[in-house]
């Protein structure tokens, strides 16, 4: 279970002093899933309360500080009361050389672009499509409030779930064409205990049908249709694929040899810190195991970030970085 002392890694240990960044390597990673830790246990659990009508099983009612922990080991989530979340996010980010992290609009994501507008973007986390009006209108009034650059969502989240191709979906996805933002999807088999049946890859062949001016760019990864993925992404100009919740070690080969042939400009890094994985676990194991060509370690860490989540507009001197 997490606990306050697996912070340390990030923040204070000298790993990230003695790692060498490989020269293939951008300068100035940027993060499509960067979040804040929780200042205690039940400051975590509480996050996750919205999915609790969800659960059936013993384990994760009662035994789990998040759903899907069994998958997650020595999550550095949790830091000690007087640690300034935002502060110690913002550190272990300048350790490892992310320049830009995205999060999520709430307190501590809209406390953080505030204090750090260089540093942090935000992205709206959708949370009921059974009320599309006024999913709409909140997603126009974080993209006129907070500059978001991006809208996410988890359809088995939702209660009741509600697949991707949904026509409560719908209306969202007219949203994000006429706002010209992507929307990040979670796809594939979910990692909470609960059907998985809302996010089958194949689901998405449909919306990129029916939306063909639509970015989409698939989360948590759309294991075991990674390859279908593959083969859709081939297909549909708009679809991408990102690496939350996944190490290196761990890429979906499908993936890995798209990327590393016809798929270049379609996969992005995403780190999922500190909600599940640690960066220094997946910096080391990026060059421990080095899965792309030279090529294309710039867009993979960097310049597709840029091109489809349109950073230069938030950011305007990454359009000549990039």
């Amino acid at each position: 279970m997490a606990r306050p002392d697996n912070t340390a890694s990030d923040t204070t240990s000298d790993s990230a002093a003695d790692f060498e960044r490989p020269g293939t390597w951008p300068v100035g990673t940027i993060d499509l899933g960067i979040g804040f830790p929780y200042r205690s246990v039940e400051e975590k659990k509480a996050t996750y309360e919205f999915m609790k009508p969800l659960y059936k099983d013993r384990e994760t009612i009662e035994a789990m500080e998040f759903p899907a922990e069994y998958m997650f080991k020595n999550v550095p989530d949790v830091v000690d009361p007087d640690v300034d979340p935002i502060d110690w996010t913002i550190a272990a980010m300048d350790r490892w050389g992310i320049e830009i992290g995205k999060s999520s609009v709430g307190d501590a994501g809209c406390e953080a672009q505030e204090r750090y507008p260089d540093r942090i973007c935000l992205s709206y986390e959708m949370r009921d499509p059974h009320d599309p009006t006024t999913q709409v209108r909140l997603i126009k009034e974080a993209h006129r409030n907070h500059q978001i650059v991006g809208v996410g969502c988890f359809p088995c989240g939702f209660l009741p779930q509600v697949p991707i191709d949904s026509p409560l979906m719908y209306p969202v996805y007219a949203t994000c064409c006429e706002l010209d933002i992507p929307i990040s999807i979670n796809a594939g088999i979910v990692g909470p205990r609960m059907p998985s049946a809302p996010q089958h890859v194949e689901r998405l062949d449909q919306v990129c049908y029916d939306f063909p001016e639509l970015t989409i760019v698939t989360r948590h990864g759309c294991e075991p249709w990674e390859k279908l993925a593959m083969k859709l992404m081939l297909k549909w100009p708009g679809l991408h694929y990102c690496t939350s919740a996944f190490v290196p070690k761990h890429y979906p080969e499908e993936i890995v040899n798209y990327a590393n042939t016809r798929g270049a400009d379609k996969v992005l890094y995403c780190g999922y810190f500190p909600a599940g994985i640690s960066l220094e676990r997946q910096f080391t194991e990026m060059a421990q195991y080095n899965p792309f060509n030279d090529d294309v370690w710039p867009k993979f860490l960097r310049d597709n970030a840029i091109r489809v989540f349109r950073l230069d507009q938030r950011f305007p001197h990454l359009a000549t970085s990039s």
